[in-house]
């Protein structure tokens, strides 16, 4: 208990920030010297007033006990905390490996926001929240093109892509140029049984249904947010290829929904007047459930009225997203439309608010962890530390500024190109440093130069299987990789330095560890290790607790009923009545509780009928006694399928448990008192002054 209670103590100072040094003046004064240091009245309320959550900046308010009270505590808990850290420090504490070793990995998760561009990063989660406001209706037709591709089928792909977009402009049918364009890509298709679909016909070739940001790819959705219903983007390229799209229509955004509808599938001869026959009924005042059971060819919802689950505009066909957004209110239903799959009517049941950007960002964040979207504002604090750190990449050509038109190269990355082979794309690559002669530097980034057996290194412990390319642009591709992380890792490696946020946020965590690991040594487990120490502890504290204060109650056992119990599972086997009369017989003739139980199985002619139990019953902590029960004698009390015979053998008075019965009390207790005892110590240690008439003197 006491360990958690530090806890809490330790959570409280997390945000301490190392007491700088300020020039003493009259609206300064020293509150505190702690080993020789002084900590001043401005200093310390300011982590006073953050630790109660007040504005710094809010005007003093009339002093009460409880603010008096809650200043003074503070001081107590801050002197406390500032004292142990500087013993901590003085045991080397800092220096402890699994501290760093946790540290570290606390490090990592705090320096994530610092190594990116925070404003690119709020800029992409403004234009995420804007453009979730809408809902595209779109269809693209896409030219296949590998990010591996050589730059000669990149350029034929694209050109191809032109040619498509132009002829979807004079068209006005995108769909019948879509599918003109899947026919073509499966009658060339190596694949035979591609080749054999290439005459299947999709009215709505290419069409994507609707979507919302985050639903495709990033590169996909900034083109498709850029159009107006009705107009054709050019080629627009992305991992896969090329992608010429069609906006057809925009909604606004509304979640999920809940919608039940009512469907009569196509083909049905009699379909129209069905629908028109169900709309007729609704008008009339009869329950759309009812109608959907009757009319609804959908057999997974008409059965349930046909409710459909909550789902989201890009699970929903888009004819029933259109009909919620051209203004359809909770709790009434469309008019009858149709689609290729049939004649519909949707009732609206449940709708989502749009909630604020606040609200959204967490979810946005965990959305943004992939694809070009996660890399931007990385990219940006990449370009930035380039810049701050004086950057030099050596293998780029240079202008001399005397002689304009003299180039030379400093580097080159052909040293790792000549020891790179095919086996680096099915990840079987191997190298020996002693192959790469050449140790010009490649860059420099700060005070750290890297040269080509680092490239070839990194290389090497990032392989894995890719797709095919020309080891030419493998090798340059791996180059601006194994920058980036470079720079990353030096701007990372002086975040401390350049940072003096992080840098007290780490040392806060430091801190925060050290007082653990401070206190599990010299209190928690110091209390559990010193069984000398707390048996005297336990033989002295014993004498002091009264059992008629309140505070003490928990050290002692209230009126107890030592009660035999005797459970019998199965009434059917043995009534009550006889297996009372065993009992009480038993009682008589003087028999233990073993042979009690022995006589009942004999009863019931059985082998195991009865379990047999003591228990110990505390007055006002049981409820299996009745108070009229509270005495010497035999009771039987039902229990489940059968009954249980409670022979209560004595009362037993109040009484002081054992060590062992209230072990964890006196175990706090002991750990309270040593904290206690080291506090004391600590403060003659590193004598600590408090000056209370700064203290006195203080509002707020």
């Amino acid at each position: 208990m006491m360990k958690k209670k530090f806890s809490l103590l330790v959570l409280c100072f997390y945000l301490l920030a190392t007491c700088g040094t300020m020039a003493q003046n009259a609206n300064d004064p020293v509150v505190f010297q702690i080993n020789g240091k002084n900590v001043y009245k401005s200093q310390f309320m300011k982590e006073f007033l953050h630790s109660i959550g007040k504005d710094p900046n809010a005007s003093p308010t009339a002093c009460t006990y409880e603010k008096r009270k809650a200043l003074e505590d503070y001081v107590q808990l801050y002197v406390n905390y500032r004292t142990k850290l500087a013993d901590a420090y003085a045991m080397g504490m800092d220096t402890m490996a699994s501290l760093n070793q946790e540290l570290a990995g606390y490090r990592k998760e705090l320096a994530a926001p610092y190594l990116i561009d925070s404003a690119t990063l709020q800029g992409l989660l403004r234009e995420a929240y804007d453009r979730n406001h809408y809902v595209l209706h779109a269809a693209h037709i896409l030219v296949p093109c590998p990010e591996t591709a050589e730059p000669a089928d990149t350029l034929k792909a694209y050109k191809h892509a032109m040619e498509i977009y132009e002829e979807a402009l004079k068209s006005d049918n995108f769909y019948a140029v879509a599918q003109k364009e899947i026919r073509t890509q499966r009658m060339n298709d190596r694949d035979p049984l591609i080749r054999q679909k290439a005459d299947e016909v999709n009215p709505t070739e290419g069409d994507l249904g609707c979507f919302t940001v985050f639903d495709m790819i990033y590169a996909f959705e900034n083109a498709a947010y850029a159009l107006k219903p009705g107009e054709i983007s050019k080629p627009v390229h992305s991992r896969y290829g090329y992608h010429i799209i069609k906006l057809f229509d925009r909604y606004e955004y509304y979640g999920k929904v809940q919608l039940a509808h009512i469907w009569i599938a196509e083909g049905d001869n009699m379909g129209e007047g069905k629908i028109k026959d169900a709309y007729r009924q609704l008008g009339e005042g009869t329950d759309f459930g009812i109608v959907a059971r009757n009319y609804s060819n959908d057999n997974s919802t008409s059965s349930n009225g046909g409710i459909m689950p909550e789902l989201a505009p890009n699970q929903l066909p888009q004819a029933y997203v259109e009909a919620v957004a051209k203004g359809l209110k909770v709790g009434e239903y469309s008019k009858p439309f149709h689609t290729r799959f049939g004649w519909h009517i949707v009732k609206l049941l449940k709708k989502e608010v749009m909630p604020d950007l606040e609200s959204l960002t967490p979810y946005y964040r965990s959305r943004m962890t992939r694809g070009e979207r996660s890399t931007k504002p990385q990219k940006m604090f990449i370009d930035q530390c380039k810049q701050r750190y004086n950057f030099v990449d050596y293998t780029q050509v240079v202008t001399s500024k005397k002689r304009a038109k003299k180039v030379t190269y400093a580097a080159s990355l052909d040293a790792v190109r000549a020891i790179v082979t095919d086996s680096i794309f099915s990840a079987k690559f191997s190298y020996d440093p002693e192959m790469i002669t050449d140790m010009r530097p490649l860059f420099k980034i700060g005070d750290k130069e890297y040269d080509s057996r680092q490239l070839a290194h990194y290389i090497h412990k990032n392989k894995k299987v890719r797709r095919i390319c020309s080891l030419d642009q493998f090798v340059a591709d791996r180059y601006k990789e194994f920058v980036d992380d470079m720079v990353l890792e030096y701007a990372d490696s002086r975040l401390e330095k350049d940072n003096a946020e992080f840098g007290a946020l780490v040392d806060e965590y430091r801190h925060g560890l050290m007082i653990f690991a401070y206190n599990d040594k010299m209190v928690w487990s110091r209390a559990i290790q010193d069984t000398a120490g707390f048996e005297a502890f336990y033989n002295n504290a014993s004498l002091t607790h009264n059992y008629n204060d309140t505070n003490d109650a928990v050290y002692f056992w209230n009126e107890r009923a030592r009660t035999y119990v005797y459970t019998i599972a199965d009434s059917t086997l043995l009534p009550r009545n006889k297996a009372m009369k065993v009992v009480a017989k038993g009682l008589k003739k003087g028999w233990n509780s073993t042979k009690i139980a022995e006589e009942i199985n004999k009863k019931a002619k059985q082998d195991t009928l009865v379990n047999q139990e003591l228990w110990m019953l505390e007055r006002g902590n049981q409820s299996e006694l009745a108070s009229s029960e509270w005495h010497k004698g035999v009771y039987a009390h039902n229990a489940g399928a059968g009954y249980r015979v409670l022979v209560v053998e004595k009362i037993v008075p109040p009484t002081l448990k054992s060590r062992e019965e209230a072990r964890g009390y006196y175990l706090n207790d002991y750990q309270n008192y040593l904290e206690e005892q080291n506090n004391i110590a600590l403060r003659k240690k590193y004598n600590v002054v408090i000056y209370q008439n700064v203290i006195d003197g203080i509002t707020y």
